[in-house]
């Protein structure tokens, strides 16, 4: 089964939009994200909790310099 079959469609979509952006550099907002997707907060949190189970090979979440970092390969 292909990681894409395992992820809803958000997180697909968040993951994907995770891949092509740097907060790594830029460090991760919340808030942002949801405001982004027109998804609540909570929404965000729960994707990416899933997304680090379900496709941990493709997502890594540090804490660095008192911000989250994020980066994602696109399945």
């Amino acid at each position: 089964m292909a990681a894409e079959d395992l992820l809803t469609d958000f997180e697909s979509r968040l993951l994907k939009w995770i891949a092509v952006s740097d907060f790594i550099e830029v460090p991760w907002s919340t808030k942002r994200a949801a405001e982004a997707f027109k998804v609540s907060e909570k929404d965000v949190y729960e994707a990416l909790s899933s997304l680090t189970n379900k496709v941990p090979d493709l997502i890594h979440i540090s804490y660095d310099d008192g911000a989250i970092r994020i980066a994602a390969e696109a399945p």
